[in-house]
């Protein structure tokens, strides 16, 4: 019997602040065409962007603007210059252990799930990212269990063959990625988001777990990622105990 697989995680939380006059906005533009949107203007006797070496300024002048104020059901930035800022938040699980320890000669399945929630006044909404440090992501030293490898596809069903030992994960949550939707048991298709479907593998290469093209403050929205390690009757895993550590990371969108 070997200890099951630990997994470590680290937590990004974003604060961003954005000046843009063309973004991709989902609502409330004040002019747009195919190419571009203009999210918010301002009527004004002077000021714009000036910039040296030392400093870049944004100003208007003969603008009334009221700055921010908050309460528990809204926040209200007014004034051209105050709502260009957005707020973005990420909170959540740091650290999992897998549910049971497994045996290196007679196999088995063990799980962990960890909740990450972001909230954000983007008016274009955000993405949710997992990346892992290490390919294959699951290690111990020189020993390895290797990522779960769907072909491009996530599978429905979490399968391993009896001389494999795979980490794969897969995602629950009101944002859930289109990769992780099922429909009529394809995944990647519909908008069905069932229960512990879809698997795929970990990747050192950002992969996209939730997104909206919508704000979500104060509520904000919660995603679930469920890691699970199946291994095969005949792998043969060395014991000991096997670390995957991953970032997952919230940017504005």
């Amino acid at each position: 019997m070997f200890r099951a697989c630990s997994l470590s995680f680290f937590k990004t939380t974003l604060l961003t602040t954005l000046l843009l006059s063309v973004m991709t906005v989902g609502f409330a533009q004040v002019r747009s065409s195919t190419n571009y949107q203009i999210q918010s203007d301002s009527i004004n006797t002077g000021g714009g962007y000036s910039s040296s070496t030392n400093y870049q300024q944004e100003s208007t002048v003969g603008e009334i603007a009221t700055g921010r104020s908050t309460s528990s059901s809204y926040s209200l930035r007014a004034g051209y210059q105050q709502m260009q800022e957005v707020f973005l938040s990420l909170a959540g699980t740091e650290d999992l252990v897998m549910d049971t320890e497994l045996g290196g000669l007679t196999g088995g399945t063990s799980n962990a799930s960890g909740t990450y929630t972001v909230i954000t006044d983007s008016p274009s909404g955000y993405q949710l990212t997992i990346e892992a440090a290490n390919s294959p992501a699951m290690q111990k030293g020189p020993d390895t269990i290797a990522d779960y490898d769907d072909g491009g596809v996530a599978d429905t069903a979490f399968t391993v063959g009896s001389t494999e030992a795979l980490l794969g994960y897969t995602v629950d949550g009101l944002d859930t990625s289109q990769y992780f939707l099922d429909f009529t048991g394809t995944c990647g298709s519909g908008s069905t988001d069932s229960s512990f479907a879809c698997w795929t593998g970990l990747d050192t290469v950002p992969q996209t777990i939730a997104d909206s093209s919508t704000a979500n403050q104060p509520n904000g929205a919660t995603t679930t990622v469920h890691f699970r390690v199946g291994i095969g009757g005949n792998a043969g895993v060395i014991a000991g105990e096997y670390v995957a550590t991953t970032t997952i990371t919230a940017l504005p969108l």
